[in-house]
């Protein structure tokens, strides 16, 4: 039954690997569940608020992109669109508390919902040049192995190059390149779930060296206690004609399309899933993040996006659906599971190898790009650099829109630059440009 309605055959995966695949994607991405509450906290918000909200939201986004859409992609708060809200949303606006703000991504969670139910977000993604989506999907890589390598002091900051090379004699470090070595390894004799088993390993080896410590295993999970953490749906559109908050809601709803759009294309083209320049059940699929958005405002979160991590279950096999199954039952279980949850997601040095091997799987995508012609080179050389640079998936494709069209018109081409790139390439200079980010 599982194989039929996940169509695992078509797909060339069977239950096993998906379940395999559904845990490694878990596992890479489960620090949500504690990073999230931990920066959206700072703006106010209760602790307990945010952890179940976090979890609602990824477990209704995640099973939809699952069961309607059938692709190996999970669904959570994304990360810098968290910060966005707690530092400059309701930071440094003094007369706006974390319930406004809420009301204001729930307001841009009901307009992403509009547009995922149009062709407009289908018609992007068939609009994006081909070169820019392996531009896309390299810079992903890049970019996740840049947070591997740096949540696990690997790589730390510098005073004068911004970045150097971090202790390597410390007891995190040394787990991370053991990790890295003992999943490489695994990788090469060709062990059916590597990733998986590296990280079992390497937790292991985290709990005996006493890096990896549990204070208690289980916890209740605190249940809301309201539907719409904002009051109303009516009072939320309300604050934003009050508040003049239309920044903050195109804002996130800018930010927020193209960081799912760009990671969906970036995963369905490492596994394979896309269609020559189209993905199949693209609006299922693309409704996933913006009924996500919604739902998690209304319970206390900021804006969803697709996870990048997502590939990392790809790469241990993870073509369909029920991989993402697998994701939603693993994160309600976390919710039971909070103290063991928060001890593993702590220690970054357990996932960072996935991490960083994933991102060198993605940057196959190079190989793809038309490097001969500087029309088509530069935009995702660019959208390759400035992710991990700037830590955005959005900035990194806004770079690239804004490029691509001028590179297009100065050599004569603009009539091969569809006219969402030039919408589009208009609207990220404006937020780049005028807009807080």
């Amino acid at each position: 039954m599982l194989s039929s309605f996940f169509k695992l055959k078509e797909l060339g995966t069977t239950v096993k690997t998906e379940i395999m695949a559904g845990i490694t994607t878990f596992l890479t991405m489960v620090y949500i569940v504690i990073v999230n509450p931990i920066i959206l906290h700072s703006a106010g918000v209760p602790f307990d608020t945010v952890f179940m909200a976090t979890i609602i939201a990824t477990v209704v986004g995640t099973l939809w992109m699952a069961l309607l859409a059938n692709y190996p992609i999970a669904i959570a708060p994304g990360m810098g669109l968290n910060a966005y809200f707690a530092f400059s949303v309701v930071g440094n606006n003094t007369n706006i508390d974390y319930r406004i703000a809420f009301g204001a991504v729930f307001v841009a969670g009901i307009l992403f919902v509009i547009l995922s139910l149009t062709p407009f977000r289908e018609k992007l993604i068939e609009s994006i040049p081909a070169n820019l989506k392996h531009g896309i999907t390299a810079g992903i890589g890049l970019f996740i192995a840049f947070i591997g390598m740096r949540l696990t002091g690997i790589i730390v900051a510098h005073p004068e190059n911004l970045v150097g090379l971090g202790n390597l004699h410390s007891p995190t470090v040394l787990l991370a390149l053991g990790g890295l070595a003992i999943t490489l390894i695994l990788m090469a004799l060709n062990v059916n779930g590597a990733l998986f088993f590296g990280m079992i390993i390497t937790g292991a080896i985290a709990y005996f060296t006493e890096q990896l410590k549990f204070d208690g295993f289980v916890a209740a999970p605190n249940l809301p206690k309201e539907l719409f953490i904002f009051g109303d749906p009516i009072t939320a559109f309300g604050d934003v004609f009050q508040y003049g908050l239309y920044a903050v809601v195109f804002s996130f709803l800018l930010v927020t399309i193209f960081d799912t759009t760009g990671t969906m294309v970036g995963v369905a083209e490492q596994a394979g899933l896309m269609k020559g320049n189209k993905m199949t059940r693209a609006r299922q699929a693309l409704l996933a993040d913006s009924v996500a958005t919604t739902v998690g405002a209304a319970f206390g979160t900021s804006p969803t996006s697709a996870y990048i991590e997502s590939s990392s279950g790809v790469a241990a096999g993870g073509r369909s659906g029920l991989t993402s199954v697998v994701v939603a039952i693993l994160f309600i279980a976390a919710a039971f599971f909070a103290p063991l949850v928060s001890a593993i997601s702590g220690l970054a040095a357990i996932t960072a190898p996935t991490l960083i091997i994933v991102g060198s799987l993605m940057l196959g995508s190079l190989s793809k790009i038309n490097w001969n012609e500087l029309d088509e080179a530069f935009p995702a050389f660019l959208i390759i650099l400035t992710m991990p640079l700037t830590s955005s998936i959005a900035t990194g494709i806004a770079l690239g829109f804004i490029s691509y069209p001028i590179l297009k018109i100065v050599k004569g081409k603009y009539k091969e630059v569809p006219f969402l790139v030039y919408l589009f390439a208009v609207l990220f200079f404006y937020q780049l440009a005028f807009l807080p980010h």
